[in-house]
């Protein structure tokens, strides 16, 4: 984990030149196209499922129906978050995680808190190691893949994690957000509600 540390702080100084005006430029147009606030935060399962707040750029408007419900995620989502989801820049944010140390540049990505009862424990194990930016899953299929699928991808990378993995990952990443890969699950803004397949508060 030392090793793999180091890596990330090395990288996140290296690039500062190049994600701080990025970072600045894209809060704006976020704040000028969805209004504030311009970050989305939520409570997410990191490592041994210790919780800490994510950090994103907001994507979706906060539209609600008639009797004051958020609405669908599809119809929140405007062309212009669908571009920043498209493009990976919703993401940046998380170098911010990185820095504190609740984030990795590669690791499975981490997911809603409300699922971690959910998981078998196989699945369990993608939170045996520090979350990531992008993850084995997200050059493998991205949300085109099925949640048993990107489990098995997570657990994978867990067993077999190393820097020159986290290297090949970062690689492939970057041709993924190029070709714009596995963006969304057919007929989702995203991927769709993970429901478990054992009963909610059970682990197998």
């Amino acid at each position: 984990m030392f090793v793999k540390r180091c890596f990330d702080l090395v990288l996140v100084f290296i690039t500062a030149p190049l994600w701080l005006p990025l970072l600045l430029v894209v809060g704006l147009m976020v704040r000028s196209r969805l209004g504030s606030p311009v970050f989305f935060q939520q409570e997410r399962p990191g490592r041994d499922g210790k919780s800490f707040k994510l950090i994103k750029f907001r994507s979706m408007t906060d539209e609600v129906d008639a009797q004051g419900q958020l609405l669908p995620d599809a119809d929140r989502l405007p062309a212009f978050g669908r571009w920043l989801r498209a493009t990976s820049l919703d993401e940046f944010p998380e170098l911010l995680n990185i820095l504190k140390g609740e984030m990795s540049f590669v690791g499975p990505r981490p997911l809603l808190t409300q699922y971690l009862p959910l998981y078998s424990r196989e699945q369990a194990r993608r939170h045996e190691t520090i979350p990531g930016i992008t993850g084995w899953a997200q050059v493998n299929g991205r949300n085109a893949l099925s949640w048993d699928e990107k489990f098995k991808l997570d657990v994978w990378y867990v067993n077999n994690r190393s820097l020159w993995l986290d290297i090949k990952i970062l690689w492939k990443t970057f041709l993924t957000v190029v070709r714009k890969d596995g963006i969304q699950a057919p007929g989702e803004a995203t991927m769709p509600f993970f429901s478990g397949n054992v009963p909610a508060g059970k682990v197998e």
